[in-house]
Parts: structure tokens; C-alpha cells; sequence
């Protein structure tokens, strides 16, 4: 990647189909970074790529931070070695310098355009003679290297697309391969990259289909066996349209802040294109390499749903509260949330208890898409005790003891198996019992008694997320009060 920002979706999908090809073929996953254009490089953007991959879950094997037999992976710090490579298609003849200034071809891109042509450098350089050449870099003149593009480019079979070919010298100006300042461009500097660093397939985005041709070149200039190539088709919005960056709408930061789990984001960018054996929503990164094979790729767009991605993640927050050891996990999280949430409220240190915590998870799974669905306003009585008074009762219903301490009764003969159901019809049995409350006036005095509010979810159901014992303590305290 380009470390022009942070990592969007694009770039994880991307990534994610080179790892899962990786460790498919039991092969070696590379990071390396791109920052030859040192104008457009954020600070920082390098180490947050890679911190995004680790997160979720695809970290490279070799890169920048973890370093490997291949680096350095930052390719300003590879400079010698494409200024070697540079030197060795001037001599062979492949490579000319090119004095135009930035005037001219500014010019030349002018007039192409009013004469509604695609601009393109004319290889004026190419026809220079060394003695022409060595006169100009006498008197200091600045210069690039450009690569001389032949025509009669070889057919080459794409792991996507098949077989292509792109006539490059016949619509291309002769390329830049290295700037004045000394940097590469991405051209050369991917070409010499993928031969030294023992590169046997690349899979990229389809928009450089068409330069694959021109690399070709390079690499035949070179003497260079090339490594196979698969283009990926473009990621898009469920609308055909461009995935939008504003507001970092589509970055990894945005996710992990917002509470997505990773395995989630690795599902939705899979699901929505092609390369698999099955198409199912809740796949592990295990299933999506033993499912993946590279001849499933379709060169049909992916349409990516956005609004799908809280089911997504329902599904796979399910998978983790299941699982013993990451429940643990969501504990502690949940935990964290609760204190960040409502910290300067009365926080009783027994509904923070890590038993109490779990049963929460374990009863709501299925139920919320994100963990701090869990600290939202419709759950805080899980959390604050309600200070409600025996007054506020007595407006609802003038039976509050008689109510309060057959609930009670009911609590104690149920503690051992409370179920929706069971205590739906419990609750049933004890407005009978009583001489004028209905039963809606019952359940908005104990939802009242039980959460401090008049909306939720169902007071059968806080009361098995409560359980026994805190129903109890909640309904004395609401009697003494």
C-alpha cells in the first residue's frame, strides 16, 4: 500500500486475498510500503497500516515492523538499489535520460487535451545522442530516466481476467522510472521489489491491469523471470458507485472505534465478491482459506453492503460469546464499557462482578449487534440501580406490597430456572392474586421498580437478565424505600 492515510476497506480486501493465498499455498505474506512520492506521505500512516492488518487478524509475515530476510520493506530506504537497477537499462539501452521540463510537458498535456487527446509524452529524449546527453548533464541540466516502451508486447495469462495483453507503446508515452530527486516510481520500484524479494504472485487492484503489460516489459528488460499476476475486481458501493472516503466512512479506525469485529469486516468484504467454494454469511478466517481458491475470482464488481455489516457482526459476536475463551474477553470489554459509560453514576460493584457480566452476554447473544448495544440507555438498568420510591409505586398501583412480595414468592420458586416463558406465566398467576391492579399497571409498576424506567425490553425478560437475586434486592429496596 501507498501510505497516504489510513487503511480503508479497499486495502483490507486486498490484503486479505494475499494472505488467504498465502497461507492457502503455504507461502510467505509481505508487507511492504510505498512511499516514493514523498509529498503525499502521512507520518504514521506506515506503522497504522500495520497495526490495522494486525488487528484484524491477517499480520504480515514479513514488514516494516517485523522486519525479514527481504528488507528493508520501506522502499525510500531502497534507493541504491533502484538507482542500480536504473543504471543498468541506461547501459543495456532499455532506459534514456529525459530533460524536458515540467513547462513543456505541461504544454504537451495541454494541447492534447484541447485537441481532446489523451495526454501523453511524446518521447522526444528518446532520439538524443549520447553526446547530446552528455553535453546537457555538463551544464547541469536536471533530468529523469524514463524507460523505452517496444512494441510487440507478449500475451500474458492474468489468475482473473485470463489472458490480456496491452499494446502500451502504441497509446504511452515512454514511462518515468526514476525522478530527478532519485526516487523510483512505482514501476520500477514494484518490478525490482517483486524480483528481490522473491515474489511468486501478486494479486493487486484491477486498475493496474493495464500497466501489467508495461511491467512485463521491465521485467524482460531486466532478464527478469516475472511472478504471476491476478487483478482484482473493484470494491463498491451496493449502488455501483465509488466507496466514499468522507468522513472516514470507509476506514479500519473507524470500525474498530465504532465496536466492529474484525472477523466481521473480513466477512462482509468476502461475502460480497467472488473466489470461494461457498457464499455464507459467518465465515471464519479458517473457512475463508480452506473455501478460497484463486479460478473462483469473477471480474464482476463487488457491490459492498454497508448496512448489512451489524448483522454481520451479530453473527460473529454470537460465535464469540459462545466461545469460552473469547466470552472471557468480552467481559473484561464490557466491563470497561460500563465504567466509561456510567462511571460518575452509583455503579454497584456487584454488577460489575465477572458472573453477573458473563449471564448478561450469555442471555443477550443473538439479541445485539455491537458489544456497547449493551451500555445503551434500553440497558442501563443492568448496570444503575434505580433510586425509585415506594411513593412513585403507590401512584401506579395502591397494592405495592401485596404485588412486591408475591413477585418475591415467585422469584424464590423460580430462581432455579428462570425462563421468559415460565415467568410470563408466573407473572400471569400473581395479578390474579391481586384485587384490582390490571395486569399493564402490574408490569409498568415492576419495570419502574426493576429499571427506574417506563420503556424497555419486557419485565419477564430483565428479570432473567437481573436474576434472582438482584430482582429481590431491587424489589425490597423499592418496598423500604
Amino acid at each position: 500500500p501507498t501510505v497516504t492515510g489510513f487503511l480503508h476497506l479497499g486495502g483490507l480486501r486486498t490484503a486479505l486475498y494475499n494472505y488467504i493465498f498465502a497461507k492457502k499455498h503455504g507461502g510467505t505474506f509481505i508487507l511492504r510500503v510505498e512511499d516514493t512520492d514523498q509529498n503525499r506521505v502521512v507520518p504514521g500512516a506506515a506503522e497504522g497500516i500495520e497495526a490495522m492488518l494486525d488487528w484484524a487478524g491477517i499480520g504480515p509475515d514479513e514488514s516494516p515492523g517485523r522486519g525479514g530476510p527481504a528488507g528493508p520493506y520501506v522502499q525510500s530506504r531502497r534507493l541504491e538499489l533502484y538507482g542500480r537497477a536504473g543504471a543498468a537499462l541506461l547501459e543495456r539501452g532499455a532506459a534514456y535520460r529525459c530533460f524536458c521540463s515540467p513547462r513543456r510537458l505541461e504544454l504537451l498535456r495541454r494541447e492534447a487535451l484541447r485537441s481532446q487527446h489523451t495526454p501523453r509524452y511524446d518521447n522526444r529524449c528518446r532520439h538524443l545522442t549520447p553526446a547530446e546527453v552528455a553535453q546537457k548533464l555538463s551544464q547541469g541540466l536536471e533530468c529523469v530516466v524514463r524507460f523505452r516502451l517496444q512494441k510487440g508486447v507478449q500475451p500474458f495469462q492474468d489468475l482473473v481476467y485470463g489472458w490480456n495483453r496491452h499494446e502500451v507503446a502504441e497509446v504511452e508515452g515512454d514511462p518515468v522510472i526514476l525522478k530527478g530527486d532519485g526516487f523510483p516510481t512505482y514501476h520500477l520500484a514494484s518490478v525490482v521489489d517483486d524480483h528481490y524479494m522473491g515474489i511468486t504472485h501478486v494479486l493487486r487492484g484491477t486498475e493496474w491491469l493495464a500497466s501489467t503489460s508495461k511491467h512485463l516489459l521491465l521485467y524482460r528488460a531486466f532478464g527478469w523471470d516475472p511472478p504471476q499476476f491476478g487483478h482484482l475486481p473493484l470494491l463498491l458501493n451496493k449502488d455501483g458507485g465509488k466507496l466514499s472516503k468522507r468522513q472516514g466512512d470507509i476506514f479500519l479506525e473507524r470500525f474498530a472505534r465504532e465496536g466492529f469485529l474484525p472477523e466481521a469486516l473480513l466477512d462482509i468484504v468476502t461475502n460480497c465478491g467472488s473466489g470461494f467454494t461457498e457464499k455464507q454469511m459467518g465465515r471464519t478466517l479458517e473457512q475463508l482459506i480452506s473455501q478460497f481458491e484463486v479460478g473462483r475470482i469473477t471480474t464482476h464488481s463487488a457491490l459492498l453492503d454497508l448496512e448489512a455489516l451489524p448483522e454481520f457482526n451479530r453473527i460473529h459476536l454470537t460465535r464469540h460469546i459462545e466461545n469460552q475463551e473469547l466470552r472471557q474477553r468480552l467481559v473484561r470489554e464490557l466491563q470497561g464499557l460500563v465504567e466509561l459509560t456510567y462511571g460518575e453514576q452509583q455503579v454497584d460493584p456487584d454488577v460489575l462482578e465477572d458472573e453477573y457480566v458473563e449471564r448478561v452476554l450469555l442471555l443477550r447473544k443473538g439479541h445485539i449487534s455491537l458489544l456497547k448495544n449493551l451500555v445503551s440507555s434500553d440497558y442501563s438498568y443492568l448496570w444503575v440501580r434505580p433510586s425509585v420510591t415506594r411513593q412513585q409505586l403507590q401512584t401506579i398501583s395502591a397494592e405495592v406490597d401485596e404485588i412486591g412480595n408475591l413477585v418475591l414468592g415467585l422469584m424464590t420458586r423460580q430462581a432455579a430456572a428462570l425462563t421468559v416463558e415460565e415467568l410470563n406465566r408466573g407473572l400471569r398467576s400473581v395479578q390474579k392474586q391481586t384485587r384490582e391492579t390490571k395486569y399493564s399497571s402490574m408490569m409498568q409498576l415492576l419495570r419502574l421498580a426493576l429499571s427506574g424506567r417506563q420503556h424497555g425490553p419486557s419485565v419477564a425478560e430483565m428479570m432473567v437478565t437481573l436474576g434472582a437475586r438482584e430482582v429481590c434486592g431491587r424489589i425490597h429496596r423499592a418496598l423500604r424505600s
